[in-house]
């Protein structure tokens, strides 16, 4: 079997026709992994639903901005956020803004029901019997600091113990990653979108299966970083220079900081 691995889409649909393009023309999968941050916060949510939901053999698991968008966004909060950390609080309204933005495409378009009922987690069998867990952010969680490239292994240790995997594969961070602690592989396939620089290219990993183990294969997609900037201006989207600084280039990871 065949299956490719990817996170963080965030409604970039340029990206997203990028990395199943490369799929493609590596011979193509039997199965797609999709581990959550579907729709928000990009230009083109409903387009990277459809896209997605036309995949065979697709596994979902929800993302912590999924679950925002299907829920009720309080301001208060926003505004809370703000008076405890007022150097962020363009960041905070512009990141509000997005989300409610997307509500709304995904309230009109007829895809919150199906976005609701995402699931936290998702488990695999590999046929050689490796025990395969899909998470958005760490096992059991679909938000937090998640598993970053900057932890130690005991720390790792912490976020995986009792996940009942061999193998578990995360998002969240928008970094790759692949570590083995204690006998359990870790993997992050990367962001499709929003990438930390300076790697501006989209993220994903192919996994081959037989009875004898499996492969990993964890690969890198340019794509228009120039077209998604774009994209966002024509839409006059909401959080289009907030955004625009990742495809720019010009955000670097909170632990590269």
């Amino acid at each position: 079997m065949r299956a490719a691995i990817f996170s963080d889409i965030h409604g970039n649909a340029i990206a997203l026709r990028a990395v199943l393009d490369d799929i493609a023309a590596a011979g193509g999968v039997d199965e797609y992994w999709i581990l959550g941050d579907l729709a928000a916060l990009g230009a083109d949510p409903v387009e990277v639903l459809e896209r997605l939901r036309e995949l065979p053999n697709a596994r979902f698991v929800r993302g912590n901005t999924d679950r925002y968008v299907c829920g009720l966004l309080d301001p208060q909060e926003s505004a809370a956020q703000i008076a405890q950390s007022p150097h962020l609080a363009g960041n905070i309204a512009a990141r509000l803004a997005m989300l409610c933005w997307t509500q709304g495409a995904l309230f009109a378009s007829g895809w919150m029901s199906w976005m609701s009922a995402l699931s936290l987690e998702q488990r695999v069998t590999l046929p050689n019997g490796a025990r395969v867990l899909l998470v958005h952010a760490a096992p059991g969680a679909d938000d937090g600091d998640g598993i970053r490239p900057a932890l130690t292994d005991d720390q790792i240790a912490a976020l995986i113990e009792g996940s009942a995997a061999d193998l578990i594969f995360v998002g969240h961070t928008h970094w790759q990653l692949d570590r083995t602690v204690g006998g359990i592989r870790v993997v992050n396939p990367g962001s499709v979108s929003n990438p930390w620089a300076p790697e501006l290219r989209a993220g994903y990993s192919l996994l081959s299966a037989d009875e004898r183990g499996y492969t990993l294969e964890h690969r890198r997609v340019a794509y228009d970083c120039a077209a998604v900037i774009a994209r966002l201006r024509q839409i006059e989207h909401p959080g289009a220079e907030a955004l625009s600084g990742h495809f720019r280039g010009e955000r670097l990871p909170p632990w590269a900081a």
